[in-house]
């Protein structure tokens, strides 16, 4: 019967499929099809929304996703969506931001073991000692933090806006020095975009610090021609050697906009899956780093999650407003048109 069930939603489904089908091998989308299908259906039942980190695997990403995008987009799409119960296909501190943005809402996160190295790292006790030691000098605090850090903050930023959060900051404050937390590497990478002087702190995401300049230099000798785009949470010896670097969203653009012949994304390697379902005519090559965070959001997580409205998010009060305004602060400030390095 089972089997027969999943043959039937394999049939069914065809048409999206048919989108994600040079990324997803024929025998796999037998059985991802079945939760699909249902996960499709519950959504509308219960109007909710799935927002979707471009590190989701493509089953996720394209097929069950309502929003997707990085951190910043994903934080737009929480706070102006009209939905119920909001699932968030990502990490924690993800759900969380979520909240923050629409404390009315129900928002859920799959597995709530999803955290985040760099949210790991830092501590709201960590930066009230960083404000006592650094008096007057402001905290612009990464997305990839809790929401009581958030709350500690001046501002948040992304990987996509980090340079003007922090110009624009050091210009309100009067101030030529602030303090970045928690990730080290962009901290030392948005420096090179600004005269503004920049504190770090010692968090590295797991995945971006394990890339090497020599891992560069091993996809150019293997790959003549290639294109390197890189993530700015990687060391600054690898940007150095990149032909791009940018946040998630704007390694998609440049993609969109160049079309390279072949290309490879230093970042989670997921998101080469899902690009290159909107990109079929450019060559990927894949890099091996994998977040064991986002990979422990997968369709059944999903189901049950909506099934059972499990498992729910939850910020305090006293935290949340305080948190919100840094979040506000960071939307309000919006993308800029560049990358840290020239396309």
């Amino acid at each position: 019967m089972a089997s027969v069930q999943m043959a039937s939603a394999a049939g069914a489904e065809r048409p999206i499929y048919a989108k994600v089908s040079h990324v997803i091998p024929e025998l796999e989308w037998g059985v991802h099809a079945p939760y699909v299908r249902a996960i499709n259906e519950i959504k509308r039942r219960k109007n909710a929304v799935i927002l979707a980190h471009n590190y989701m695997t493509p089953e996720i990403f394209h097929c069950v996703a309502d929003f997707v995008g990085d951190s910043l987009q994903l934080a737009r799409e929480a706070a102006k969506t009209q939905a119920n119960t909001i699932v968030q296909a990502g990490v924690h501190f993800m759900a969380e931001t979520a909240k923050i943005l629409s404390p009315q809402k129900t928002v859920l996160i799959p597995d709530p073991r999803a955290g985040c190295s760099l949210a790991a790292s830092i501590t709201p006790a960590d930066v009230r000692l960083l404000k006592e030691r650094f008096p007057g000098i402001p905290v612009v605090t990464y997305v990839n933090t809790s929401a009581a850090v958030k709350a500690e903050s001046d501002v948040c930023c992304t990987s996509s806006n980090a340079a003007a959060v922090v110009e624009d900051i050091a210009r309100e404050r009067g101030v030529n020095t602030v303090i970045m937390i928690p990730d080290e590497y962009l901290a030392q990478n948005v420096s090179r975009q600004t005269a503004v002087k920049i504190l770090s702190w010692k968090g590295r995401c797991e995945v971006h610090e394990r890339f090497s300049a020599a891992d560069i230099r091993a996809y150019r000798e293997a790959n003549p021609g290639i294109f390197v785009l890189a993530h700015p949470e990687c060391p600054p010896e690898v940007i150095a050697e990149a032909d791009f670097a940018g946040s998630t969203s704007a390694m998609i653009g440049y993609v969109g906009r160049h079309r390279p012949a072949r290309v490879v994304m230093v970042t989670e390697c997921s998101m080469s899956d899902n690009v290159a379902v909107e990109f079929p005519d450019v060559e990927f090559v894949r890099p091996c780093n994998l977040c064991p965070h986002m990979k422990r959001i997968t369709l059944p997580g999903i189901l049950h999650a909506l099934e059972t409205m499990t498992v729910e998010v939850t910020v305090d009060p006293a935290i949340t407003a305080r948190a919100r305004a840094s979040v506000e602060r960071m939307l309000a400030v919006g993308v800029p048109k560049r990358s840290l390095l020239a396309a």
